[in-house]
């Protein structure tokens, strides 16, 4: 029997990372990758962004730099860390469970 999730959490920081397993970007450049990406089902607002790369710079997943960027303004650049490699790991795996239940209980009638 395939492994329970801890909780049905965490679809942000999958988010988040994987966009920063694509390249080291900037909360914008995040936010814009995801839109992007998802054809613009997914979209992030500043008000979970922010919290959430800070969250997880504290918790060291990624780690941030100040830059100014290519129109001059200064931005905090941030990349995944090895230890945000494995969360995004671990989240991807996590979050294959959490979707095949809730398709399961959507089937069921």
């Amino acid at each position: 029997m395939a492994k329970r999730p801890d909780n049905l959490q965490g679809a942000l920081d999958l988010i988040i990372l994987k966009a920063l397993d694509h390249a080291p970007n900037h909360g914008f450049g995040i936010s814009s990758h995801v839109a992007k990406a998802s054809e613009g089902l997914l979209q992030i607002e500043e008000g979970s962004l922010y919290p959430a790369l800070h969250r997880m710079e504290r918790d060291k997943l990624v780690s941030g730099t100040w830059r100014i960027t290519d129109n001059g303004r200064r931005a905090r650049l941030y990349t995944l860390t090895p230890a945000g490699k494995k969360r995004l790991a671990e989240a991807r795996d996590n979050w294959k469970i959490v979707s095949r239940g809730v398709k399961k209980l959507l089937k069921f009638s």
